[in-house]
């Protein structure tokens, strides 16, 4: 059974920092791309951070470049994957879910939505101001 189950979401205040991880199961997913993506209230999920199966190559989205840090870990069994979160504002509020695509090409990685096969159930991450 596939399940990918993200933890480390909580209630932070603004310019701290937060760590989420997921731990990826159930099949091998140590040769596919990862990613994280959020979704906040009344919002659409949008692409925060990505990584190609090797963790060499990242990629993140302008708003977090620069904050975040996205890492994976390849395991026999599992994959684990981290977001790490610094200098939080209010607008990084939202249900951060991570995802699994399997992609062609070494350094390939996931900036859509529709590239992700599989997604966890997400963790909450409020910001107060």
């Amino acid at each position: 059974q596939v399940q990918l189950v993200e933890s480390g979401g909580g209630l932070v205040q603004a310019g701290e920092s937060l760590r989420l991880s997921c731990v990826a199961s159930g099949r091998d997913f140590t040769d596919w791309a990862m990613g994280w993506f959020r979704q906040g209230p009344g919002k659409e999920r949008e692409f925060v951070a990505a990584i190609n199966w090797s963790g060499v190559v990242t990629h993140y989205a302008d708003s977090v470049n620069g904050r975040f840090t996205i890492s994976r870990q390849n395991g026999k069994n599992t994959v684990e994957l981290w977001l790490q979160m610094g200098s939080l504002e209010p607008a990084d509020t939202a249900v951060y879910y991570c995802g699994a695509a399997d992609l062609l090409g070494d350094q390939a990685m996931g900036v859509f939505t529709e590239e992700y096969e599989y997604w966890g159930q997400g963790t909450q991450v409020t910001v107060s101001s």
